[in-house]
C-alpha cells in the first residue's frame, strides 16, 4: 500500500483512504466485523502497528533524509531542489512534494543539518538503526526464550524453524 510513497504528495482524501484499507485488513486479520463494534485502536494494539499515517511521515522523512546526504551534483537532489519556471494554474495550488515534507520536519522539530548524522536522523523520525534497544525474543518456541538467528544458544544442526522478533524494551 506504501510502495513509492516516500516520493509522492498524498492528500487528505488518499489518507484517509489509505486508513480505511488498512483497517479493513486489520479487521480481516483479527476475524472480526465492523457489526463486532471493537474499537480500532484495540486490534492495531493488539498486532502492534503503527498509525498508517505516522509510517508515511516516517518514510518520507527517510526519504529526504537520504536525498539531502547525496551529493550536490547527484540527479535526484538536483531533481528535489529544481524549480519549475512560468506561472501556475488558478486557483489554489496544489502541495508539492517538498511543501509536504518542510511540514512534517517541522511537526517533528527537524532541520536540514540533522540529516546529515544518518544514525540521529532515523533515531529522531522513529526508525530504529541498530537493535541495541530492544531485545530477541523466539516467539516459534512459544517460551519466549531470547533467541535469533545466529545466536549461539541456538542449535544450528536442528531442522527446526526458528522464528525471532525483536522487541522494544
Amino acid at each position: 500500500m506504501l510502495h513509492g510513497s516516500e516520493t509522492r504528495p498524498v492528500r487528505k482524501e488518499n489518507e484517509v483512504a489509505l486508513q480505511r484499507a488498512e483497517m479493513r485488513m486489520v479487521r480481516w486479520m483479527c476475524g472480526m466485523k465492523l457489526q463486532d463494534r471493537v474499537p480500532s485502536k484495540e486490534l492495531t494494539g493488539r498486532l502492534g502497528l503503527d498509525d498508517i499515517i505516522s509510517v508515511l511521515q516516517q518514510n518520507r522523512l527517510r526519504w529526504y533524509g537520504h536525498v539531502l546526504r547525496k551529493e550536490d551534483n547527484d540527479w535526484v537532489k538536483k531533481c528535489m531542489e529544481y524549480e519549475v519556471e512560468g506561472t501556475r494554474a488558478r486557483g489554489r495550488p496544489k502541495k508539492t512534494w517538498r511543501e509536504i515534507v518542510e511540514k512534517d520536519c517541522k511537526a517533528c522539530g527537524l532541520n536540514k543539518e540533522d540529516a546529515m548524522d544518518r544514525s540521529r536522523w532515523r533515531k529522531q523520525i522513529g526508525i530504529i538503526d541498530d537493535h541495541d534497544e530492544c531485545d530477541w525474543v523466539n516467539v516459534s518456541s512459544g517460551t519466549g526464550s531470547l533467541a535469533h538467528p545466529g545466536c549461539p544458544k541456538q542449535n544450528p544442526k536442528s531442522s527446526k524453524t526458528v522464528v525471532c522478533v525483536c522487541v522494544l524494551l
